[in-house]
């Protein structure tokens, strides 16, 4: 018998990794074929939003930024949990609060997937538009505007 999954905390956040030339990098999710998403995850016990969107980026693409890549926009939004994903969570939980971090990589740079089966670059209206997530698009769009400023 496997040990029980500890409940994910409803604090989450997303890291939006982009060449700097208006591409964006998009991962395909393990559990669900043809969701495309930047990195995510949820809080660990203790950590903040800022050590989790570090830590995420290493595990999600092998790519380990240093505290200075890490750009915090000081922004969260919250959303609606899916409920095929709610059992993830404590019993009653339905919201979630995200985080949302932008990180400038080479688009050569080698990735090494854990949770996700593919990726790749697309010019960022196109990755807002190819992201399941509501948030997620908002974030891409976010950074266009960002760039262009």
């Amino acid at each position: 018998m496997q040990p029980e999954k500890p409940v994910k905390q409803p604090i989450s956040v997303l890291v939006v990794l982009h060449d700097g030339a208006g591409n964006v990098l998009l991962l395909e999710r393990a559990d669900r074929t043809d969701f495309w998403q930047s990195v995510t995850g949820s809080l660990e016990v203790g950590e903040t939003p800022f050590q989790a969107a570090l830590r995420e980026v290493a595990e999600e693409t092998g790519v380990k930024l240093a505290a200075h890549e890490l750009h915090d926009w000081q922004f969260h939004t919250e959303y609606e949990i899916y409920p095929h994903w709610r059992h993830r969570y404590a019993d009653g939980v339905t919201h979630n609060t995200e985080h949302w971090f932008a990180a400038q990589i080479a688009p050569h740079t080698e990735l090494v997937l854990t949770e996700h089966t593919a990726f790749e670059w697309q010019p960022a209206r196109m990755a807002a538009e190819r992201v399941f997530s509501p948030s997620n698009r908002d974030a891409i769009l976010r950074l266009l505007h960002v760039q262009a400023a």
